[in-house]
């Protein structure tokens, strides 16, 4: 077999290649190269997933291939940072969060060194594949370990911004993103400030509070409800820890109810970094945590577990009613 008929035999690269919100990684590394950052770009066998090839082939001297040996590859993050480097390493949340805890406490986080994580296809975003692919756990785990930044981006412009703000942040970070092919939110231009939570709206009757995915279908289903004469405020918190807890107390003193909408399971996630916030400051609002209820998720395309588990607009849309009723 020629070696062009090979490559084009290989379906999953071309299945890939459909993800133009993980583009705007490797974009946002070539810009940091450009800059004069020191990056060093790694993957675990999924460069083709996570668009890293685009920033292999553009700098090859800075591209690294650990295959499948993700705790390697963090370890070896860590002592990259060691000598000067701002190591980007990037595979499956699941895989990232779950399987490399260890070596993101002890060897990044522990030692406050400058490596970045980036989890893609968080959530249940590779539906088909499964429970063991599925990432409903990771900014639970990921939180909870000390000295460590927990970025869920919206999009793909949010996501550069973000990789562009790191350059002068002093902590390891992890990066939450999901397969690259979620609505667009904000301009390719966008600005992002890590601890700042965005407020898209105001709203005196509910207000919700989203990350990652759920932006997008949270604002479409603000504007459903605001046509039946409701006062929905959305507001995107794309950086869970720190989080924005000045945002999170003035959208509870203004509101009735805040409902927080992640794909995680809600034990431990966005909904729990606002409960604590909101329990502390003594909120008069009431809380109400919508996400994965403490299940392991179900096996089927992304497209149809948003709708099974009311993550997307019509679904969140149903929620907020329900919650106000």
């Amino acid at each position: 077999m020629s070696s062009a008929l090979a490559e084009g035999s290989w379906q999953y690269r071309g299945l890939n290649a459909q993800n133009p919100g993980l583009d705007h990684l490797s974009d946002g590394l070539i810009e940091l190269v450009e800059a004069g950052v020191p990056v060093v770009a790694g993957t675990a066998d999924l460069q083709y997933s996570n668009g890293l090839v685009k920033f292999a082939r553009a700098h090859p001297d800075r591209f690294v291939q650990f295959g499948i040996s993700e705790q390697n590859m963090v370890s070896a993050a860590a002592g990259l940072a060691t000598t000067g480097a701002t190591p980007f390493v990037a595979t499956f949340a699941s895989f990232l969060a779950l399987l490399c805890c260890e070596q993101i406490r002890m060897d990044v986080a522990y030692t406050k060194l400058p490596v970045r994580l980036i989890g893609h296809h968080t959530g249940i975003s590779l539906g088909f594949y499964g429970t063991s692919h599925h990432a409903t756990e990771d900014i639970s785990v990921m939180r909870a370990i000390a000295g460590l930044t927990v970025v869920s981006p919206a999009d793909g412009p949010q996501l550069q911004a973000a990789i562009r703000a790191s350059a002068t942040w002093p902590e390891p970070i992890y990066f939450r993103t999901s397969r690259g092919r979620d609505p667009q939110v904000y301009a390719d231009d966008a600005e992002f400030r890590f601890g700042r939570g965005i407020e898209h709206s105001t709203g005196t009757d509910l207000t919700i509070i989203a990350c990652g995915t759920q932006v997008h279908p949270a604002l479409r289903a603000a504007e459903t409800l605001a046509a039946e004469g409701l006062s929905i405020g959305v507001i995107d918190m794309a950086t869970i820890k720190p989080l924005d807890a000045d945002l999170v107390r003035a959208a509870a003193a203004r509101s009735s109810v805040v409902l927080t909408v992640e794909e995680h399971n809600v034990l431990g996630g966005l909904g729990a970094a606002v409960a604590e916030v909101m329990a502390e400051s003594r909120s008069g609002a009431r809380l109400v945590r919508h996400g994965i209820h403490d299940e392991y998720s179900l096996i089927a395309p992304p497209t149809h577990l948003y709708a099974h588990y009311r993550l997307d607009a019509r679904g969140i849309a149903a929620v907020v009613r329900e919650a106000l009723a």
